[in-house]
């Protein structure tokens, strides 16, 4: 006879979830989906007018003011969430790019600035570092808890569309998050990663070059990644999740990226 495994969790009524990056995009959606099923859905983001759309969706929905790069303004959000009791989930959705995201361009406005760079690593790195020390604390004490964490398939490859800082950010999420899951699990708090391609979110608007409506058409829905960091916060164990839209494209951003390789195929970088 075969073991009984525990499923998915279905029924969130008694549960409470942080989604950070919560004002919009992913985070809007995610924070939507939880409140939903049930949960107390603490949504934290920079200014309180950011969040009021989200907001409106759900009495479930709680805002908070937060900025994930900032430990005293993190340490003040989750006391105010403490007053209701531990967190039962972290969903880490905050993240920026910046429009300036090459090392070498003729250019120079789009070749990143170090106030980009700082901008990216405090926000993209360390926001995930102070949020997942932030919340894991008082998770452990309770027993334990689940995070997930979005990065990027610009962190498990190369990616000419996200440019050198937000690609360099993703790679070391990535391997923050492998190397912190299993002391993560020591405390029975799960650790999980969820890697989105292409997703039609506001850092769209940021791209040096805007895809065409029919390429928008063809990428991941903030809906559907709401529906897969549900899926993953709901397991019982860690997961690992990379999401792929219905293509991947070849390069994105001008100049074109010397591809060699693809001479004598039909496909070729666009300009």
């Amino acid at each position: 006879m075969l073991a009984s495994h525990r499923r998915m969790e279905q029924n969130w009524t008694d549960k409470s979830v942080i989604v950070t990056g919560g004002g919009g995009g992913m985070g809007q959606a995610a924070a939507k989906r939880f409140a939903e099923a049930g949960a107390r859905t603490f949504i934290f983001g920079r200014t309180l007018a950011s969040l009021q759309e989200t907001t409106a969706l759900s009495s479930r929905i709680v805002p908070i003011v937060c900025d994930v790069a900032d430990t005293g303004s993190i340490a003040a959000a989750m006391a105010e969430v403490l007053k209701h009791g531990t967190p039962d989930v972290l969903i880490h959705t905050a993240g920026i790019n910046t429009p300036d995201r090459f090392m070498a361009h003729a250019d120079p406005a789009r070749i990143a600035s170090e106030e980009s760079w700082r901008k990216v690593i405090d926000i993209n790195v360390l926001g995930v570092v102070n949020m997942i020390q932030a919340v894991s604390g008082p998770m452990a004490e309770n027993g334990g808890g689940k995070i997930v964490v979005v990065s990027s398939t610009a962190g498990h490859g190369y990616d000419s569309y996200a440019g050198v800082p937000y690609t360099a950010s993703k790679w070391a999420v990535h391997g923050l998050l492998l190397t912190a899951r299993m002391q993560l699990n020591a405390h029975n708090i799960v650790l999980s990663e969820y890697a989105p391609g292409e997703a039609l979110t506001p850092l769209v608007k940021l791209r040096p070059v805007q895809p065409t409506e029919e390429h928008k058409a063809k990428m991941i829905s903030t809906g559907d990644c709401a529906d897969t960091l549900f899926f993953i916060a709901s397991q019982a164990h860690s997961m690992s999740v990379i999401q792929l839209p219905a293509y991947q494209p070849f390069g994105g951003m001008p100049p074109p990226i010397t591809a060699p390789w693809l001479n004598g195929l039909d496909i070729k970088p666009k300009a």
